[in-house]
């Protein structure tokens, strides 16, 4: 845990307005209020910063359930909010007053979240077996996140380990409080939650990926007591904590849960998903009309299918090619090597059509690699960036435990989602500019982001992909995916479905196998709104180019468009929209930044 007084000293770090505005012009103004909010952050990071050491002084672990952390991360953006508002953005250039934007909405959602109750409320419903950081950090220190070179590095290691011990305590008294409060999470989520700590506590102290740091100790350190301290630290400490908060979820908090999945089952929780809604899709939609938009986008994909269906000469009906999917061997990978081959061989034939569609491609390599714990217990996986230094890898973490229930034809579109011109791309060419201002570097929307990837998926014709019918149904299969999120979401959280109800609706509309489909399920329960976020912002990006196209006639370049969307990273939808109307405004061409 994070003391009070060392959280106070993080905010003393951060300038309050006046001496912000001693600086040389809004420009500097921006840069250093960017930087102080980046360096505030990055202290309050349980797992930050990834592959780079703690400046000196700081907690290596910080946790944030703690009513310390609390009250440093909104002081710190009520300073920053009131430093933002002294700039004079009629000095700043255009890309400097997009990062206004976006830092200045993030600023104003904590800042709400906090004075309307809402931070209180998520506080205490925040079990979460997809990003809980009983799974986020043996990922962070079984991956590149962490770093162990130095006798130093195997000291907060340690110590990490110890503090984060406390952070699993510190969520049976956040849970403890919901439970007084009448805020309770559904016994599907304290299920999978559990069993992720079975599989933990049933690993011997080296096996777990606590220990993976004394696999990579450096011959310097060798001979030394540090297997023996990182083994005594995880059976005597780490274990033990696992098994307490194994013991209250299973005896206390499961007989209490409620049964039905959604948030409407809780209280408060009507008002929590609707400010759920709004963060990740950042437009102020209602669930009722994002359950409608998913109802017109899955019967429009149904056709598609119906085409695709007849074109692979399938003489059944959709229920029995989907079935027919789901149970052929032919159709799935026997290997990890087989699939990272194929991941491989996908890549290359991507790349050639990429000139066509952008004028820039990122330095650092993509790549593929295993999900480092607990695949058994887990989802398909997830793409991170390594450091902005041209060299790194981004890497697809994909999880082999789900080899025999992601099917082949999905494989060209997943590629073109997490990376080439997805992920990889969105994230990977914003790290490497350096003429870019911090703030839209760390900017974070969902709706952005997934929104691009999906988007990328769209792409895979205009690059040559899709060349047979079998690619194109795991093309379809997948934007029905998103598609079916905007019904089962919305049904799940707002509208009183039950579980089974959202799997079988899933299960009738995609391929997706049962198991994957109780995995993405069990998901959307854990962070409602998040899977909105796709669609709307695929359609956002798909409405933009056609409206694009449509204005600028001759003089539309796609990969104008293209940089025009990404070389100001994640910004809100609303800030998206109102960047590219106006670049059409301004005749089009390719931007630049100014």
């Amino acid at each position: 845990m994070l003391s009070r007084r060392a959280a106070l000293g993080m905010i003393a770090a951060l300038p309050a307005a006046p001496a912000l505005a001693a600086a040389d012009g809004p420009s500097a103004q921006l840069a250093a209020l960017l930087a102080r909010v980046a360096a505030a952050d990055a202290a309050l990071s349980p797992t930050g910063p990834a592959g780079r050491r703690r400046p000196a002084g700081e907690a290596v672990f910080v946790d944030p359930l703690s009513d310390a952390w609390a009250q440093a991360s909104v002081a710190t953006r009520r300073q920053a909010a009131a430093a933002l508002a002294g700039i004079d953005r009629a000095g700043l250039t255009a890309a400097e007053r997009i990062a206004c934007d976006v830092i200045g909405r993030s600023l104003q959602q904590t800042i709400i979240a906090h004075e309307t109750g809402l931070f209180a409320i998520q506080r205490q419903l925040a079990l979460n077996p997809s990003f809980g950081l009983h799974v986020e950090l043996p990922d962070f220190v079984a991956g590149p996140g962490a770093l162990f070179e130095t006798a130093a590095d195997y000291a907060d290691g340690l110590e990490r380990l110890r503090l984060f011990s406390g952070h699993l305590d510190q969520m049976i008294l956040r849970l403890r409080e919901g439970m007084a409060a009448g805020r309770l999470l559904p016994r599907v989520l304290v299920d999978n939650v559990l069993a992720q700590v079975a599989a933990m506590l049933a690993l011997k102290p080296e096996d777990t990926p606590f220990f993976s740091a004394i696999t990579r100790l450096p011959a310097a350190l060798a001979g030394g007591d540090w297997p023996a301290r990182y083994r005594g630290m995880i059976a005597d400490t780490v274990l033990p904590a696992y098994a307490r908060w194994q013991a209250f979820l299973a005896g206390t908090y499961r007989p209490a849960a409620p049964v039905g999945p959604g948030r409407w089952a809780t209280r408060d929780g009507d008002r929590l998903y609707a400010a759920e809604l709004e963060r990740h899709t950042t437009l102020p939609i209602a669930a009722q009309a994002i359950h409608d938009l998913g109802l017109a986008e899955v019967a429009r994909i149904r056709a598609e299918f119906e085409t695709t269906r007849a074109q692979l000469g399938w003489a059944g009906d959709l229920k029995s090619l989907f079935d027919h999917v789901r149970s052929d061997p032919r159709f799935y990978c026997k290997t990890e090597a087989e699939l990272l081959a194929r991941f491989a061989e996908i890549e290359a034939r991507i790349w050639p059509g990429m000139p066509r569609l952008f004028h820039r491609r990122p330095r650092a390599p993509f790549k593929v690699a295993p999900l480092p714990a607990l695949g058994g217990q887990r989802g398909t996986g997830y793409y991170r960036a390594g450091p902005p230094d041209g060299v790194s890898p981004g890497i697809l973490f994909f999880n082999m435990a789900m080899l025999n229930t992601r099917p082949i034809p999905t494989l060209e579109t997943l590629t073109l989602h997490e990376g080439i011109p997805g992920h990889h791309y969105q994230i990977t060419l914003v790290n490497e500019d350096k003429t870019l201002p911090d703030g839209l570097k760390r900017g974070r929307s969902t709706a952005y982001a997934e929104g691009w990837g999906l988007y990328a998926e769209s792409l895979g014709r205009e690059l040559g992909m899709f060349s047979d019918p079998w690619q194109w149904f795991g093309h379809l299969d997948m934007e029905m995916l998103r598609a079916v999120r905007l019904v089962v979401d919305t049904g799940l959280h707002a509208l009183g479905w039950s579980r089974d109800r959202a799997i079988a609706y899933m299960l009738d509309n995609t391929s997706m196998a049962p198991r994957d489909v109780a995995v993405e399920i069990d998901r959307y329960i854990a962070q409602p709104g998040q899977a909105c976020a796709y669609k709307i912002g695929e359609l956002t990006f798909a409405r933009l180019r056609r409206e694009a196209a449509a204005a600028l006639g001759s003089r539309f370049d796609v990969r104008d468009f293209h940089e025009v969307c990404l070389d100001t990273g994640a910004v809100p939808l609303a800030v998206l929209e109102a960047k590219v109307k106006a670049w059409i405004a301004s005749g089009g061409g390719r931007p630049v930044q100014s």
